[in-house]
């Protein structure tokens, strides 16, 4: 029996077979998913704690292990890995594959409420988590970098309004910012003078800690209105630190300004990033386990044509 025998006798039947399998093939291959290797994607959630000036030794006993043990009782949690640095603890939890992402951030959001009674009281920010896979290279990496506009003040638009928008994209999962170009205030303690005021460096640290606080500050309660106090005691230039008064000796104020050197800096002078070789802030992007690369590229794209109120200029390059 010659098997093309049929196909050769009805040749109109062949070709709309032929055009039929064409048109299936071409239906498939838009439907195909877009990534550069094919890979399986766990449910992973990477939870990022910050503790400014504590070593690596209590950011592993005071702040990893505590949410270690919380994160340990989460169910369907396959694995659970940790880096303790400077200030910094990461810890990803990545859960098995039936397990939704959605329902595992529930869970982690409750282990974090639990594990707070145990974290440092002092601790500036709670726990930060996001659902992303940290093995993934970013989707999508921009460069900001402003003629007019010092690093410092980058940082601080890219931190406070881009990325928070960003973030809220379908399919981000991690929106992360390097170049360590923070603003902060630099006060470079004097030992002559503090000693010459027998002052000393615990003093100083007492004297601003007390000064530099946004608390409750109380109401007012009368026969027929009631007020509540909207005071912030937060200091945020170096031109509101010099007249800090300090301490009294001799009938008079001390002040920061006579036994410091009190300067707007960013927080980490000895970080920094280039775009080529211009100074800039980096942003990356990555993606959440399971989403489109093209499309989630395609979203952030969009927003960035949002004007977005004092934000400065985007240079973007993309990482494939």
């Amino acid at each position: 029996m010659n098997p093309s025998a049929p196909f050769i006798t009805r040749p109109v039947a062949t070709s709309l077979l032929m055009v039929g399998l064409l048109l299936v093939g071409a239906t498939a291959y838009r439907q195909l998913p877009v990534s550069a290797l094919p890979q399986v994607d766990y449910p992973t959630i990477q939870v990022v704690t910050f503790y400014p000036g504590a070593s690596p030794d209590v950011m592993a006993s005071y702040v990893t292990a505590p949410l270690e043990r919380q994160f340990g009782q989460v169910p369907g949690l396959n694995q659970m890995t940790s880096s303790s640095s400077d200030g910094c603890s990461v810890i990803t939890l990545q859960f098995t594959l039936d397990l939704n992402i959605d329902v595992a951030e529930q869970q982690v959001q409750a282990a974090i409420n639990a594990a707070a009674t145990y974290l440092p009281a002092n601790l500036p920010n709670p726990p930060i988590y996001n659902k992303t896979n940290p093995a993934d290279a970013p989707i999508l990496t921009l460069a900001l970098s402003s003629a007019t506009l010092p690093l410092s003040r980058l940082e601080d638009y890219a931190d406070t309004r881009l990325a928070q928008k960003i973030a809220q994209v379908t399919g981000v999962g991690l929106v992360s910012i390097s170049g360590g170009q923070k603003p902060a205030v630099r006060v470079q303690a004097n030992p002559n003078a503090l000693s010459s005021y027998h002052l000393n460096l615990e003093d100083l640290r007492a004297a601003i800690a007390a000064a530099n606080v946004n608390q409750a500050k109380g109401s007012f309660d009368g026969f027929r209105d009631a007020y509540t106090i909207g005071a912030n005691d937060q200091l945020l230039t170096s031109a509101d630190y010099k007249p800090l008064v300090v301490a009294y000796r001799y009938g008079a104020p001390v002040v920061l300004s006579d036994v410091a050197t009190v300067i707007d800096a960013p927080e980490n002078m000895r970080l920094a990033a280039w775009k080529n070789t211009t100074p800039a802030v980096i942003v990356n992007i990555q993606r959440q386990p399971g989403a489109n690369i093209i499309e989630v590229v395609d979203r952030v794209k969009n927003l960035l044509t949002v004007p977005i109120p004092f934000a400065p200029r985007l240079r973007t390059f993309r990482w494939n």
